[in-house]
């Protein structure tokens, strides 16, 4: 079994690439929203939640997690390991080096959370691109909150997407890396504001191949159950069955 969890729905976005390379599988999706957003919160607060949600997954089943949170992979996924070993645990990676190698005009942006623009794993990999592109950020004010309200469109949601991208786009950027799960529910927000030429990168395809990588080294069993999904949410259950079913759930 596939445990799954984030600070709320912005998950589902990775696990609808996941289940597109494994659908055959049974999964525990946990939704922390009581707690939701994680990217204001401490790194110990984050910790703390953590623990409860994988307790909580490995209590259902589950036989590897995915911490489909940039947030919480930033804050929580080096004691995850270490606290929980040998149970494997994937994280969301920054995808700053594809946006590094496909920007035309030099400037990529990076869009995330506060929490994920100051932990060390961004900061590293920013390190090691900031020498041949120029990087600029901003944090996606209210995105997490739209997402969680299922406003993904409308006059709202482009007023306060605009607010946050507005910067990159004035700064020059071309390519815009996504560096949290809910921002993929705004994408067709985020490209009418933007335009077409601009190109924003979703990490979560990459995260999905991962785990099947894994899975394969760890020889974990795939393929072999049928489908079944279990939703879990710490607070309202209704947001995150609104995103299940949007997505085909």
């Amino acid at each position: 079994m596939i445990g799954i969890f984030d600070s709320g729905t912005g998950g589902m976005s990775v696990y609808r690439e996941i289940v597109k390379l494994l659908p055959d599988e049974k999964y525990v999706y946990y939704a922390d929203n009581a707690h939701c957003p994680y990217g204001e919160k401490t790194a110990s607060y984050i910790q703390d939640r953590a623990r409860v949600i994988a307790d909580t997954l490995i209590g259902r089943g589950a036989d590897i997690i995915v911490v489909a949170c940039n947030t919480a992979t930033a804050a929580a996924i080096a004691m995850l390991r270490e606290e929980y070993a040998p149970m494997r645990f994937i994280g969301m990676e920054p995808a700053v080096k594809p946006a590094a190698l496909g920007t035309r005009s030099g400037v990529i942006g990076v869009l995330a959370t506060a929490g994920t623009l100051k932990g060390s794993k961004y900061l590293t990999t920013r390190g090691k691109y900031e020498d041949d592109v120029r990087i600029v950020e901003h944090v996606g004010s209210g995105f997490v909150e739209l997402v969680e309200q299922g406003k993904l469109t409308g006059a709202e949601a482009e007023d306060t997407v605009r607010r946050s991208l507005q910067p990159l786009l004035d700064e020059g950027a071309d390519t815009i890396v996504l560096g949290c799960t809910h921002y993929p529910f705004l994408m067709e927000t985020m490209q009418k504001v933007a335009g077409p030429d601009i190109r924003f990168i979703d990490p979560a395809p990459a995260v999905a191949r991962q785990l099947v990588h894994v899975m394969e080294e760890e020889s974990l069993p795939m393929g072999q159950d049928s489908f079944s999904m279990e939703l879990i949410s710490s607070g309202d259950p209704e947001p995150l069955r609104r995103i299940y079913e949007m997505i085909g759930g």
